[in-house]
């Protein structure tokens, strides 16, 4: 049956819940525990003609190796490149992982109070989890974290090694985020008897996987749930105000301790709720806007509980930064200063890993980021990493959070059935990313059919939903629509407009830009009186080659673009523009298509993080930018960061 994989992943769906409880990153601390379950799986694509196989023969009761021919897979990682096998690489279907480990003696008592969780960070992009042939969670999206409580499952086998079973479906739908559909070919002088393949409105490849971290850790049976901390600077008085939500007894307390970053105490308290007050603090400012960017306190939660005969403490520990970010007429302040996003747009992308978190990359990336001078970036198309969110926290990378809103082209994509799990995905990624001093704005989508007459209530109510949950930060989407027509910019704090002239409006035609680029910010802010952000522009350059006069591809007719794209920014700077976001930091993969070369080309470096010439006049520009506005001196080009 055709619909079979749609329907099925329906029918799982159906049964999940509303959102509850705190999506804590899993931290060592005095009192939890932290076991990493990176390295080799065991893998296994079900390749059968409905990919139901797994689930008919129940392939999570029993080692996976029984079930069939299994491969190794590196997790985290996508598995989409890790094999010579080609339809592996554009599988679209059930994959299945497993791996056996052996937990600690201590955590298998079940009189000590221990709680054992399971914590993905993410796998793309519906999944089902079982330990020991049980199921424990399941979870829509690819992007976001989800965790299990495992801790009966795992205590009832004790002395037996723990299996994990996770299951992994990539297949995309009008109704998913991103979305795409299932087109299957019928023409049997064509295609083979069954054939389909997965269409989707975005530029970038459809990597699937366990992409993130896969941990164990522990808890005390009453414990720190969530915590939500805000911040606001009074004067001399930095004010940083918590809830904390705590689980599993009526009978606890709950002290409170705000440290500085070489270890003193500044500010005490008590209870769930409160507010600490830190006289002179040190502000959390941006990369190149002071001279000690990216500072950050500690936020240290003790909750000490009674349950029954058995007392017990946790302690959780959240990195805390103090600013303010506001939107002020056609200006946007952090911590009441003007703000200029001159920055990038990226991807979780690399050779071979493809979306796989890999730390060797994470760290050459912000040393990259460092040299170049730039302050900010988006998390196009959806959200990264909490690694990656951490560093950008600790060196000041100022972050525009998006959400997987991509390639939402079709009138489906604009109906409740969209807009319900659309809410949900916004209030994830707000749980998650709350507390992060770099998140300054949440986007809600990538170049939608804005124009669609639906698409005025579907963002008019997730601008909304998202202002309610979050009413610190500015909301915006970016657009790529006519400014006269389109149907969400009213609903926005921030106008993100991308447009690429010369490039896919009249190409190859550089005397166009800067007429076209004038008329596209006056329209703009003549209808809706915002701030804009030039949120991608660029052209697709293939490294090494070149020509004079500058002709489409070539190194100087990228250069040439961006050129002349900064010679109307400079104007419009001066009055509404707060911010430029380059498309893109480095090459990326694509879906094959006679438009792509092995990928999109838009990077200023390589997909390897080499400089094509325009990462030089691109690093040149930011350091002016940031020496316009900042005392901080032009480094030397070998300057070190970490």
């Amino acid at each position: 049956m055709r619909e079979f994989l749609v329907l099925t992943l329906w029918a799982f769906l159906c049964s999940a819940g509303a959102l509850q409880g705190g999506m804590l990153y899993p931290r060592e601390t005095p009192t939890r525990e932290r076991k990493e379950l990176g390295g080799i799986w065991s893998f296994r694509a079900d390749t059968s003609a409905r990919r139901d196989e797994g689930f008919r023969k129940e392939w999570y009761k029993r080692p996976l190796r029984e079930t069939g021919p299994v491969i190794d897979m590196p997790v985290p990682s996508s598995y989409n490149d890790i094999t010579q096998d080609s339809s592996l690489q554009n599988f679209i279907g059930w994959v299945w992982y497993e791996k056996e480990i052996w937990l600690p003696r201590h955590w298998l008592s079940g009189d000590t109070g221990i709680r054992v969780v399971l914590w993905v960070g993410s796998a793309h992009y519906f999944t089902l989890v079982w330990v020991n042939g049980v199921q424990v969670t399941m979870h829509e999206g690819g992007h976001l974290p989800f965790e299990a409580d495992i801790s009966k499952v795992v205590q009832s086998a004790a002395g037996e090694p723990c299996r994990i079973t996770i299951a992994v479906n990539n297949t995309l739908t009008l109704n998913t985020l991103p979305p795409g559909s299932i087109e299957y070919m019928d023409d049997p002088t064509r295609y083979p008897k069954g054939y389909f393949i997965q269409n989707t409105n975005f530029d970038f490849f459809n990597y699937a996987g366990i992409h993130r971290p896969v941990v164990l850790y522990t808890t005390p049976s009453t414990y720190v749930d969530d915590i939500t901390v805000r911040s606001d600077v009074m004067e001399d008085i930095g004010m940083v105000s918590y809830q904390v939500s705590v689980i599993g007894s009526k009978d606890y307390s709950v002290a409170v301790r705000l440290l500085e970053r070489e270890g003193s105490t500044v500010a005490t308290g008590s209870g769930t709720t409160g507010e600490l007050k830190v006289p002179n603090p040190a502000l959390w400012w941006p990369y190149l806007m002071h001279e000690n960017p990216g500072y950050l306190y500690s936020l240290q939660v003790k909750v000490t509980a009674q349950t029954g005969s058995l007392s017990s403490e946790d302690v959780y520990t959240l990195p805390v930064g103090i600013r303010t970010v506001q939107v002020l007429g056609n200006q946007f302040l952090i911590n009441g200063k003007p703000f200029y996003f001159h920055g990038v747009n990226k991807h979780e992308d690399a050779d071979i890993r493809g979306k796989g978190l890999d730390w060797p990359l994470v760290v050459k990336d912000f040393n990259l980021l460092h040299w170049l001078g730039a302050n900010s970036f988006r998390t196009s198309h959806y959200p990264y990493a909490e690694e990656i969110m951490d560093m950008c926290d600790k060196y000041g990378i100022v972050v525009i959070d998006e959400c997987p809103g991509v390639g939402m082209k079709e009138r489906e994509s604009f109906g409740n059935k969209s807009l319900m799990h659309h809410l949900v995905v916004m209030e994830e990624l707000i749980r998650r990313d709350k507390n992060r001093p770099a998140v300054v704005m949440w986007s809600v989508a990538n170049e939608p059919s804005s124009e669609l007459p639906s698409a005025d209530y579907y963002f008019r109510m997730v601008t909304a939903h998202t202002r309610a949950i979050d009413p610190t930060r500015p909301v915006t989407f970016v657009t790529n629509s006519n400014y006269a027509r389109d149907k969400g910019a009213p609903y926005v704090d921030v106008i993100c407009v991308n447009s690429y002239f010369s490039w896919y409006h009249d190409p190859g035609h550089l005397e166009v830009i800067q007429l076209q680029l004038n008329t596209q910010f006056e329209n703009w802010y003549e209808k809706y009186q915002k701030p804009i952000i030039q949120s991608e522009y660029g052209a697709d350059t293939i490294c090494g080659f070149h020509s004079d006069p500058p002709t489409m591809f070539s190194e100087e007719y990228q250069e040439a673009v961006l050129k002349n794209y900064h010679s109307v920014f400079d104007q419009k700077r001066k009055h509404y523009m707060i911010g430029e976001l380059i498309w893109n930091f480095a090459d990326f993969m694509t879906q094959q298509s006679i438009t792509r070369v092995i990928g999109n080309k838009k990077g200023i470096f390589t997909r390897q993080r080499q400089p094509k010439s325009a990462a030089f006049l691109l690093r040149e520009r930011y350091w002016k930018l940031a020496n316009e506005t900042s005392c901080i001196p032009h480094p030397s080009f070998n300057a070190k960061w970490f």
